[in-house]
């Protein structure tokens, strides 16, 4: 019998606080069942990656109960934490880590010392970690997060309706955003926010002060952090998702898009230009700009708002994008490849 346990972050299916890094570990949990695999899931409270010392004594316990030979499955917020646990179950357990975001400090290091595997989602936090530490580079695998198909989105002649999923938190640069469209009042343009609204409010109430303040009012909405059917509607009436980020490790919302045909407007950070890709015949399905840069993100805006042309191209790379996109299956696939290689 296959078996794996996975030891998660204990807020990973808060409706609350959605991510990319939850539904990635959700999506795998799913899949390395469906795939024969028996899974046992430790969900484990806490802070992560900071966590305090009653975390760290129940995630002990965790790990210390299980049996000898433990083929383990720990997302790196979790793992990358705590090397000293890991350490102490070298060579009794099976441990494999799981790394979403790279957190770039000696913990980490420490921590990745100690796995007897190393998964990635992206290969741009691969080559991150394999530069950064001292890792084989046969023991660190890439995953890339699957997509679901969908149908495509129909779009708008004018191309006016703008998205943004993110939560609104610094890192995801909303108000560079902002500051990007104050220069394009002169033309017409919705946006929609979808993202958690509840993870750093002064942030957000100065977003709100910058949409009054620039009049933007009536047309920036919030709409806080939306799944299932509420999410596939507002991918189904955009015309572009714009990701103005200042570090991602990849950009599910980019592949989300993209399996529906939008064309996406982002920076040229980390693996997004992996997320974003290219058709098979070199085409872009979209545009990317320098980080934290309001003049070329309006400057690019204001090209997709006035060109006809350019957002049929745009649009036609992002249709020829979605045969490209790979599904869960492919991510379980790895994961389950790399788990049998640790077995005992």
């Amino acid at each position: 019998m296959r078996a794996v346990h996975v030891v998660l972050p204990g807020d990973i299916d808060d409706p609350a606080a959605p991510s990319g890094g939850n539904t990635y570990d959700r999506r795998v949990c799913a899949g390395l069942t469906a795939a024969g695999w028996t899974v046992r899931e430790h969900g484990v409270p806490g802070q992560w990656p900071h966590p305090d010392e009653p975390a760290r004594a129940h995630l002990a316990g965790v790990l210390a109960a299980l049996p000898d030979g433990a083929v383990v499955l720990l997302d790196g917020l979790v793992a990358s934490a705590v090397p000293e646990l890991l350490a102490g179950q070298a060579g009794r357990l099976r441990q494999v880590v799981l790394v979403h975001m790279p957190l770039d400090d000696d913990a980490e290091a420490a921590a990745l010392a100690h796995a007897d595997a190393v998964v990635t989602t992206s290969g741009w936090t691969r080559d991150r970690l394999l530069a950064r530490y001292r890792l084989d580079p046969a023991r660190v695998r890439v995953a890339t997060p699957g997509v679901d198909p969908a149908d495509p989105a129909p779009g708008t002649a004018a191309g006016t309706g703008l998205l943004c999923v993110a939560a609104a938190t610094p890192p995801k640069g909303h108000d560079v955003l902002l500051d990007a469209l104050t220069g394009l009042a002169d033309r017409p343009w919705t946006l929609d926010f979808v993202g958690s609204l509840d993870r750093d409010p002064a942030f957000v109430a100065g977003l709100r002060r910058r949409v009054e303040r620039n009049g933007l009012a009536g047309r920036v909405r919030w709409h806080g952090p939306l799944t299932g059917p509420a999410l596939d509607a507002a991918y189904a009436g955009a015309d572009l998702l714009v990701l103005a980020s200042h570090a991602e490790t990849y950009g599910m919302v980019v592949t989300e898009a993209l399996a529906r045909g939008v064309p996406v407007l982002a920076s040229t950070v980390g693996g997004l230009p992996e997320a974003l890709g290219r058709c098979a015949d070199g085409t872009a399905p979209g545009v990317l700009v320098p980080p934290g840069d309001p003049v070329a993100l309006a400057g690019a805006l204001r090209r997709w708002l006035h060109s006809a042309d350019l957002r049929d191209r745009l649009r036609r790379a992002a249709r020829d994008r979605r045969a490209d996109l790979a599904g869960w299956p492919e991510t379980t696939t790895v994961i389950s490849q790399v788990l049998d290689g640790v077995r005992p």
